[in-house]
């Protein structure tokens, strides 16, 4: 297969439409940036104080003084506009993002989310991730479907929740999962698996969609 984290990033963008203000979360969510379609003007926030964001920067461009809410380089496009954290978690809070995209340690059938530590770790802190999720207007949960054979997709998460029942969207490099009232709807699934795989690698039971669409990879 090729790059797992680019097959995820490139369906995510997927999801965006014209004019549409949107937050990328740290890690495998910053590299949506670089496949926004070129169709559509998408507005990018960072957590951390700006709008505008383009996409990762060149070695020769990299400015070490614009860097994301994860501290990677990354460049503004024009019309970027940089404000404080009280103007920045206003736009969270306030309702005004259209989408956020984040990483997650686990999310269960029923939208929960888990993505901010494992009980005797040590971790930085939960950082906005909770006013993001209850902020947004979509959720879209990005990931590995994963993590070195342990399961993420669960029927009900095990570790400290983020958020409950604030998920909408979950694209890995197997499918799109849809969270709705009667559980994980599979609506696209990468033909380099099987239905039979992709649910075997989830704890939560899937719906399978009828017609059930191939990803777009």
């Amino acid at each position: 297969m090729s790059d797992i984290k680019a097959i995820i990033a490139k369906r995510v963008a997927q999801e965006f439409s014209d004019g549409n203000l949107v937050n990328l979360g740290i890690g495998l969510p910053t590299l949506v940036a670089n496949y926004i379609p070129e169709s559509i003007e998408v507005i990018l926030q960072s957590e951390n104080g700006f709008v505008g964001m383009g996409p990762a920067p060149e070695e020769s461009e990299i400015d070490p003084n614009l860097v994301n809410a994860g501290a990677m380089p990354v460049t503004t496009l024009p019309g970027a506009a940089f404000f404080d954290s009280a103007m920045s978690f206003a736009i969270i809070r306030g309702g005004h993002l259209d989408a956020t995209v984040l990483g997650a340690l686990q999310v269960d059938e029923k939208g929960n989310l888990a993505n901010w530590m494992i009980p005797g770790k040590k971790v930085p802190g939960m950082g906005g991730a909770m006013d993001l999720v209850t902020g947004a207007k979509k959720v879209i949960v990005a990931m590995t479907h994963t993590a070195k054979g342990s399961i993420k997709i669960m029927k009900e998460c095990t570790l400290p929740l983020t958020a409950a029942g604030q998920v909408d969207l979950i694209i890995t490099e197997m499918g799109v999962m849809r969270v709705t009232e009667k559980g994980l709807l599979l609506e696209e699934i990468n033909p380099e698996f099987t239905v039979e795989q992709v649910q075997e690698a989830t704890e939560a039971k899937l719906i399978v969609a009828e017609p059930l669409k191939v990803m777009e990879i």
